[in-house]
């Protein structure tokens, strides 16, 4: 039997105690040991971003920092202005001291650089820190400081041999950017050990590469090589210390023969053997985009204000959803979580506009809804005779509309009698004489899926009702009567899912929808006057 409590549970901080931190117990996580001044100089490479401030001649920094990162914010925020200030300055800069501000909270991902919150400060740069995605900006410069984390060489060098015993085997050697600045020194060895068919990575800024964000070298020099495109990457296996993103677990996974993770302290993950889990995820992935095959009405969700090229990519999204007979609303709600989104619960699916790392939401986030990147959604609007799924996958918004003239399936039957503009829509047929749709996963009947039913179109610049657009009467029928189109939620003339859901599934219509007018009764003149002698009708009675 559960214990009665004594008292009322605390269910909100008291608002003496919001700057307050507990102190660590055992059966909280302990707290991190505090590191040196010349550990954090090397942590955050003070001296290479003060460096780079005063190149640019930047006066007002923002400083972005992940959650794990931000208590060491303000001592950062001390030793950058200490370099600052031992810097020399060249006459062109004298000016003002710099001013540096703290971006405590991030807008959207943490891997994005957060444009907006600079903005609210009138920054002229931002400094990020900790792992990024590296997509580009439209705004702002920004100076990445992917920040340096220790690595036991020996150990990663003896993992190597015993993944990859045979020395002519194609591997190349990768790390996530925080670990980054290993790679020029254990590229060399592994080549002096024998492995010659051995390739390293450097960093550059291409997520639709075709290993995202990274350049193929040398081991000897760091020389480059050829492009990647002249490389086959299917006769290449990767190394790659430290967990990768899953979004970069997958597009990596689904390009290079096989994948093998070096764990590190910071690894989410210790798993070193990723191919069985990867393969059952992107099965799982390709389930959740025929979802979408069947889906009525899409959420396009904005979850980023910053990489560029997003608004072009939202259009796209917009023109390949109504090219395949379905309707989209676009949702900008920050930071997604299921709640936000299970506000709109007419929309069959979502699909994420933002970074290719951020794109990709987990199938067990607990979303009503599946949330699927824009590659998914191509797939998904091809129809089920084209969709053929190689097994490649990406998460980004790169390439959106490469296939968006492909997916509009040519010019519909039927539309005669005048040019159709564009944007208006063609003539659709009755949705009795359409073939019936049914849903890959579970059989069931789709009734849905086709919600732009237009009522009216324009032709040759006039709105003609559609029947007398295409020459065809509906004949009066004492058995058979169409149903009017007042009874659905129209917009300019075509039928809207989402006003018809608000007119006929939403329960709530506001305060005071449940009032009842009752009739009302005979009317009477009651008392009137003050309160020391009232009036009754035409009866004077004082007290």
């Amino acid at each position: 039997m559960a214990a009665e409590l004594s008292a009322a549970p605390v269910l909100s901080t008291p608002a003496e105690h919001f700057f307050e931190q507990a102190a660590p117990t055992p059966e909280t996580e302990p707290q991190t040991p505090r590191r040196s001044d010349d550990e954090l100089r090397e942590l955050y490479e003070i001296a290479r971003t003060a460096r780079k401030v005063r190149e640019g001649g930047w006066t007002r920094i923002a400083l972005q920092f992940p959650d794990s990162m931000l208590p060491d914010a303000p001592r950062v925020v001390q030793a950058l202005n200490a370099e600052l200030e031992i810097l020399p300055k060249t006459p062109e800069q004298r000016r003002p001291p710099e001013r540096i501000y703290i971006l405590a909270d991030t807008s959207y991902s943490a891997c994005c650089v957060d444009e907006i919150a600079a903005e609210h400060v009138d920054a002229d740069v931002v400094v990020h820190y900790g792992r990024s995605c590296l997509s580009p900006t439209s705004r702002l410069p920004v100076i990445h400081v992917f920040t340096h984390h220790p690595l036991d060489r020996e150990e990663a060098l003896a993992a190597f041999e015993k993944q990859f015993p045979d020395k002519d085997a194609k591997v190349i050697l990768m790390a996530d950017v925080t670990y980054q600045d290993h790679i020029p020194t254990l590229a060399p060895e592994l080549h002096t050990r024998g492995y010659t068919n051995l390739l390293s990575t450097a960093i550059t800024h291409d997520p639709a590469g075709h290993i995202p964000n990274r350049k193929l070298v040398t081991p000897q020099q760091g020389a480059d090589m050829p492009p990647d495109s002249a490389i086959d990457l299917k006769c290449h296996s990767i190394f790659h210390i430290s967990t990768p993103p899953t979004a970069l677990l997958l597009a990596l996974s689904s390009r290079v023969h096989s994948l093998h993770i070096y764990p590190t302290p910071s690894s989410p993950s210790s798993s070193t053997q990723p191919s069985f889990s990867t393969t059952r995820l992107l099965g799982r992935r390709y389930a959740r985009l025929l979802t979408l095959a069947s889906a009525g009405i899409i959420g396009i969700l904005i979850n980023t204000l910053s990489v560029s090229n997003y608004l072009a990519s939202v259009d796209a999204m917009r023109k390949q959803i109504a090219a395949a007979g379905k309707k989209s609303y676009t949702v900008v709600v920050g930071k997604l979580n299921p709640a936000k989104l299970a506000n709109f619960a007419e929309v069959d699916g979502w699909v994420v506009v933002g970074c290719w790392e951020s794109s990709l939401v987990e199938d067990d986030a607990g979303f009503y809804r599946p949330v699927v990147t824009p590659f998914e959604l191509g797939v998904a609007l091809v129809g089920d005779e084209r969709r053929v799924w190689s097994g490649e996958w990406w998460g980004g918004i790169e390439g959106v509309g490469a296939g968006e003239e492909e997916g509009r399936g040519g010019d519909r039957e039927g539309e005669v009698g005048g040019e159709v503009e564009e944007g208006e829509g063609g003539y659709d047929e009755e949705e009795e004489s359409a073939p019936p749709e049914f849903d890959l996963r579970t059989g069931k009947l789709v009734s849905h899926s086709r919600p732009l039913r237009n009522g009216v179109r324009k032709v040759n610049g006039e709105l003609k009702n559609v029947e007398s657009a295409v020459g065809r009467e509906t004949p009066q029928s004492s058995a058979l009567a169409l149903r009017s189109k007042a009874e659905l939620a129209m917009v300019n003339g075509v039928v809207s899912p989402g006003a018809e859901y608000l007119r006929s599934q939403r329960t709530w219509q506001g305060l005071g929808s449940d009032y009842v007018a009752e009739e009302s009764a005979a009317i009477e003149e009651g008392r009137s006057g003050v309160a020391r002698g009232y009036i009754v009708g035409e009866v004077d009675k004082r007290r």
